[in-house]
């Protein structure tokens, strides 16, 4: 993981005008990724303090990037193709609204329906979910054919990969039209069919889950361990300090996911449950596996 950004390439382009809802750590980023490549840009938060909040997220990190050199715009240039609403007909005349509420099947079902209500025929609507079902999401819309899966990684700016994730039902021209999108915003697209965990997931999680067994077990510290990843395997960074930026209860989430899809194999450990239950989720509440400043 790296602090450093691709610049956009020539070649493919960004649709024109972009949703996202939900704007949060990873909306805010995928907001960030298309504003630099040139898209309008959309994000639909709950209320006024979650959308001015959100407005915040973007804008600062445009302006990090204008001062890092990542783009000849200025950040007010990109600031004026960039809005913020409450409501989801804000998304009205989108050609891709990008779901990017919290890892919760509920709530990404609601989202999603409310969403695609209001879209064109012709808009593409996509989950950034990192491992629900993305046929499980698609039983519930009116289009699926116009409907697939776009996992983005956090830190989205710095991150280099976007699985495109393609449903049973999900049109093979869309797939196309999506790794498009993908290599204009400076990202390489990998395409995977729906699978529980789809391919990065399922294996971050296999590696995450095994690094904390062993934590639990006393094999070695938590230091120690990453290192093995991060210098015995070339990892940019290790299993355990990976779990505490994704959040461990968002690795919990996808881990239970994943153990009722999958078996026991997947099953969480009983000190990840027991952190979570203490409050101890990662750098966002200022310690997990490591000790952070809280976000």
């Amino acid at each position: 993981m790296t602090d450093t950004e691709t610049p956009i390439p020539a070649g493919p382009s960004a649709p024109d005008r972009v949703g996202v809802l939900g704007g949060g750590r990873m909306g805010a980023g995928i907001a960030h990724a298309f504003l630099l490549a040139g898209s309008h840009v959309t994000v639909v938060e709950r209320d006024d303090d979650a959308a001015e909040g959100a407005r915040g997220r973007v804008l600062d990190s445009v302006a990090a990037s204008v001062a890092r050199g990542s783009t000849e715009e200025t950040a007010d240039a990109i600031g004026t193709r960039f809005t913020v609403a409450t409501a989801t007909d804000a998304f009205a005349d989108a050609d891709l609204v990008i779901e990017a509420v919290p890892e919760d099947l509920g709530l990404k079902l609601d989202a999603l329906t409310r969403v695609e209500a209001v879209l064109g025929a012709d808009a593409a609507l996509a989950s950034n979910t990192s491992s629900i079902s993305i046929d499980g999401l698609a039983g519930r819309l009116d289009r699926p054919e116009r409907f697939l899966g776009l996992h983005f990684f956090n830190p989205v700016p710095a991150s280099a990969l976007v699985e495109v994730v393609r449903g049973a039902q999900t049109d093979g021209a869309l797939v196309e039209q999506a790794r498009g999108w993908v290599s204009a915003i400076a990202k390489t697209p990998i395409v995977v069919h729906d699978a529980p965990g789809f391919a990065s997931s399922r294996l971050g999680v296999a590696i995450g889950l095994e690094a904390i067994r062993m934590l639990e077990e006393g094999v070695a510290s938590a230091e120690d361990i990453d290192a093995a990843m991060t210098l015995g395997y070339k990892h940019p960074v290790g299993p355990l300090k990976l779990t505490d930026l994704v959040g461990l209860d968002v690795r919990l989430g996808i881990a239970e996911y994943l153990a009722g899809e999958l078996g026991d194999r997947f099953e969480p450990p009983a000190l990840l449950r027991r952190m979570v239950a203490e409050g101890k989720l990662g750098r966002k509440t200022g310690e997990g596996f490591y000790l952070w400043d809280a976000q």
